[in-house]
């Protein structure tokens, strides 16, 4: 009866989209797998997402965990989905009004509760990789919590997938979810996990490869971070529309605008900085790093 109901609901939607005037959202329903089993090797990956009392990993405390560890294909097929973790815990300080509004997530919710480390630990450690949505946030609380989670390599849905290229216009999970045909609870720990393992899982609608393949191609890549250090002051806007930042030096790295680039882009770009900023050749300091620092406190 279920089935029927369903077909007959399909059928409605298509005809409804068919006009063009509508676009019909569903409600994201986990599968518990997006592949059948075959002959494929797979390894361990773990979508993770973390709600904290702030953006601040020195000051602020996490709130609230989730992880999904799935399997999948070195060529971003996702095979099993597993059991969710998910657990809150109390911080030292008061929830701030600003993040329950967010989240959800009240100070009652959190009351007496901690999260299991060694539950934690023993669901990351068989895994190949952590991925997040904006790991530049996640990683750095996630690895102040648990040391385990500085030993893994960490891949980004956020940044490392070219959204804009696949015409999506905002890099938001809940957007993304929308843009992709689908809806969910936003801004709770397993919820936007499940989000994020089923866009992995889509065909892009441009370059029409798994979402999965491309964040795994991008996260293998070695990264530099270049330094253009001493750079003209009137070419700062420049510099700023190729894409670099600027660092103040309060965390010892160098004051100085600075760009991190892939390791196939990087003759190109100190080649930018010689003839057009420096305008002669300069040694350019440069660092590099992978999946297994990206991301983190350390870089």
């Amino acid at each position: 009866m279920k089935n029927n109901q369903q077909k007959e609901d399909y059928k409605k939607i298509s005809e409804l989209e068919s006009t063009g005037d509508f676009k019909v959202l569903r409600k994201l329903n986990p599968p518990k797998h997006y592949n059948p089993p075959d002959e494929t090797d797979t390894k361990l990956a773990i979508y993770l997402d973390l709600e904290t009392t702030g953006l601040n990993y020195k000051e602020n405390e996490i709130i609230e965990i989730g992880l999904i560890p799935f399997e999948y294909s070195v060529d971003g097929r996702i095979f099993k989905v597993h059991d969710a973790f998910n657990q809150f815990q109390e911080p030292l300080d008061p929830i701030p009004d600003e993040i329950t509004k967010i989240t959800g997530i009240t100070n009652n919710m959190v009351r007496g509760r901690q999260i299991d480390k060694e539950s934690v630990k023993n669901i990351v450690e068989p895994a190949s990789i952590i991925i997040a949505h904006n790991a530049n946030f996640d990683r750095k609380f996630a690895e102040i919590f648990l040391n385990i989670f500085a030993n893994k390599p960490w891949a980004c849905s956020m940044t490392q997938i070219e959204w804009a290229e696949e015409e999506f216009d905002s890099l938001k999970l809940e957007y993304l979810g929308m843009k992709s045909g689908f809806f969910y609870e936003a801004h709770r720990a397993s919820n936007d996990c499940y989000a994020g393992i089923e866009l992995l899982s889509l065909q892009l609608p441009k370059s029409r490869q798994l979402a999965l393949n491309i964040l795994l191609k991008n996260a293998r890549q070695s990264t530099f971070r270049i330094w253009a250090e001493g750079a003209p002051f009137d070419l700062k806007d420049l510099l700023k529309l190729r894409g670099y930042k600027w660092s103040d030096g309060n965390d010892g790295q160098p004051k100085s605008w600075y760009k991190d680039i892939p390791e196939d882009s990087l003759d190109s770009e100190l080649l930018y900085l010689r003839s057009e900023i420096f305008q002669k050749d300069v040694d350019i300091p440069k660092i590099k790093f992978d999946a297994f620092d990206r991301f983190s406190s350390r870089i």
